[in-house]
């Protein structure tokens, strides 16, 4: 059963937590930088994890960074000495993923990315595949348009498209996530049916779609329409999401991602995350039976 494993994000400087969340049953996690991995010690934070999950069935799924690595500047280095740094960090832990944005350039149509986008994943593609690793790109569009942003390109099939032709790796893919989809009014269900091939890890979070206020007001009206929910009190149907996955041969894990949820948040953070990791488990097909 545990060929999908349920786990969550935790933020780099949360990882003392794990302990206490495997203690809850949580059988993965996804550790998360943002920008830049400078100013940490890899080698040193690697030890640390190994040493909190030995005696315990809980495993690393990936190691991601959350920056904006096509910028030829300060804050665009960062962000590719982490995706750099953290395949090197991956490799000491015995993890096969490390994820993050795909970047863009500011403020400018998503297919006028795709030249430095090569450029820059090129080789990091080629390092990870040297060693026996892979890369994916998280699909949250942090507020930009096909036409305008300044982080990610990797929210739109269409994107998806231009991306991996200039990237034609086999160990280049996505870090998907339901919620990213439903808040464009794309049903995620056809979606991940047709790139499930594509889809290396899933991020744990969903959304909930106001229908009678967009009826009622429409999108640019300042009423907020839509909320990121934590599994099991949004719209997908994770059940259908997780059958879609075994099906395609999916063994990776699905990784509760927190801290979006407008109820389950501050001192009801974690008693949202539990409920979303029991709900997901249920979903996988509750608990395993052999009959020998």
């Amino acid at each position: 059963m545990q060929n999908i494993k349920i786990g969550t994000l935790v933020p780099i400087d949360r990882i003392g937590l794990i302990p206490k969340l495997i203690g809850y049953g949580f059988e993965s996690f996804s550790i998360m930088f943002w920008e830049t991995a400078k100013g940490f010690d890899l080698v040193k934070i690697a030890d640390e994890l190994s040493q909190m999950l030995q005696g315990s069935d809980a495993v690393i799924s990936c190691l991601s960074i959350f920056g904006n690595p096509l910028l030829d500047c300060e804050r665009g280095g960062g962000a590719r000495e982490g995706w750099y740094g953290l395949i090197d960090m991956a490799e000491g832990l015995g993890v096969d993923l490390v994820t993050g944005f795909a970047g863009r350039l500011i403020d400018r149509p998503v297919p006028e990315s795709i030249p430095k986008f090569k450029e820059v994943f090129t080789p990091i593609a080629e390092k990870a595949k040297e060693k026996g690793m892979r890369i994916a790109f998280e699909n949250c569009d942090m507020g930009g348009n096909w036409e305008r942003g300044d982080f990610n390109i990797a929210f739109t099939p269409r994107a998806w498209e231009m991306m991996f032709e200039a990237l034609p790796y086999d160990n280049a893919g996505l870090q998907w996530e339901p919620c990213h989809q439903l808040i464009q009014f794309i049903d995620p269900i056809p979606q991940l049916r047709k790139w499930v091939h594509k889809v290396f890890n899933l991020h744990g979070k969903d959304a909930t779609i106001a229908w009678d206020i967009l009826r009622d007001t429409g999108i640019r009206s300042g009423i907020p329409y839509c909320w990121h929910r934590t599994p099991g009190f949004g719209d997908s149907n994770w059940t259908d999401i997780i059958t879609i996955l075994r099906m395609g041969g999916f063994k990776g894990s699905i990784d509760i991602e927190g801290f979006h949820d407008p109820v389950y948040i501050n001192e009801l953070e974690y008693t949202g995350q539990v409920h979303a990791l029991n709900y997901l488990k249920q979903c996988r097909g509750g608990d395993f039976v052999c009959l020998g």
